[in-house]
């Protein structure tokens, strides 16, 4: 009897037919959703390119005073602002920029006179660790609590709990992340002495730094988890389960968590992808050796071309992990590829 009413509720959850036991998706939405995506993505590249050389020139100071020092002479400089190319027209420094990106060059740093590609190369896998941590952090964390909250107060229960869970949260998410990164210094390297502040010697010295870019974005995920839970749970086919009593795992995490993915991960996708800026101002605070903390100096030095690949690097990471967020969209509800539907 039991089987019988599962077989039941799936067929009253939404998007049940579109899943592995109905037929097969055909190749049209996937095929109109990849070239409605490419184009997309190309169109997002060249505005990160034309945005990011156009942008970088505004920051004051002269890149040729920076390279030579404060006592160098004017033709000093003036032969400086030559050999790098800043004299010639903006139009002929952004085709050479174009060019050298065609060909995957990434130009040279003015004050180490060394590859960008190098330093980025050298960089990135520092800021990747952090952030790559950071984002599973975040899922594991923030989605969870969101539905056990949500869970919980369903219905009006627990009104303390909602009202903690949603001050809490507000709280953390408004916190600017440089404060909240120094607090995490103060208390758990400072105070308790149990984590060290700065560096990337030890294991744990990726603790603070994850946690620090991690906890905005996981108040801003849990808060919506919650609120889509509790709209979620007042559904026809989840109301009809619970009246036949069927297990309480089985049915929020069958039932109800595939439901809440698609918002989840639909909001993930953009604080995700935001928290690769964040890196920029964690890195700083705890000393961490990627790409943030680079970008910092290299704007101090007015050097050029490594801000400018560090920018497009970060933009086009973005661009993909909000490209793979859509495709794992598209695999658990194919309903969101905007092509026709399949039943």
């Amino acid at each position: 009897m039991l089987s019988k009413e599962v077989q039941i509720l799936e067929s009253q959850t939404p998007g049940a037919a579109k899943g592995p036991r109905g037929r097969a998706l055909s190749l049209s939405p996937w095929a109109d959703y990849a070239l409605r995506r490419a184009g997309g993505v190309l169109l997002s590249v060249a505005l990160l390119v034309v945005v990011t050389f156009f942008m970088v020139p505004l920051i004051p100071g002269d890149p040729a005073v920076a390279v030579a020092g404060a006592d160098a002479t004017t033709e000093q400089i003036e032969a400086i602002r030559n050999n790098l190319g800043l004299n010639d027209p903006l139009y002929v420094q952004f085709i050479n920029y174009v060019g050298g990106l065609l060909t995957g060059d990434l130009g040279e740093s003015f004050a180490y006179s060394t590859s960008v590609s190098q330093i980025i190369a050298t960089k990135l896998p520092f800021t990747a660790e952090i952030a790559l941590l950071g984002i599973i952090l975040v899922l594991v964390v923030s989605v969870p609590a969101g539905m056990l909250v949500g869970i919980l107060t369903r219905g009006g229960r627990n009104k303390w709990l909602d009202v903690s869970f949603g001050m809490l949260t507000a709280f953390f998410q408004a916190v600017p992340q440089y404060v909240v990164s120094t607090m995490l210094v103060v208390v758990f390297a400072i105070i308790l002495k149990v984590l060290p502040a700065a560096g990337a010697a030890s294991l744990s010295a990726l603790i603070l730094p994850v946690v620090g870019l991690s906890i905005a974005p996981i108040c801003s995920i849990a808060r919506v988890v919650r609120r889509e839970t509790a709209t979620v749970l007042e559904q026809d086919y989840l109301r009809t389960g619970r009246g036949w009593r069927l297990p309480a795992l089985r049915l929020y995490a069958r039932h109800a968590l595939p439901n809440l993915l698609t918002t989840a991960l639909t909001l993930a996708g953009l604080i995700l992808a935001g928290m690769l800026g964040g890196a920029i101002i964690v890195e700083n605070v705890f000393n961490w050796p990627g790409l943030g903390r680079e970008i910092v100096t290299a704007i101090v030095n007015k050097d050029y071309p490594v801000i400018q690949g560090i920018i497009l690097v970060l933009g086009l990471l973005a661009i993909l992990l909000n490209l793979l967020v859509d495709v794992i969209l598209g695999l658990i509800d194919p309903r969101t590829l905007g092509g026709k539907s399949n039943g």
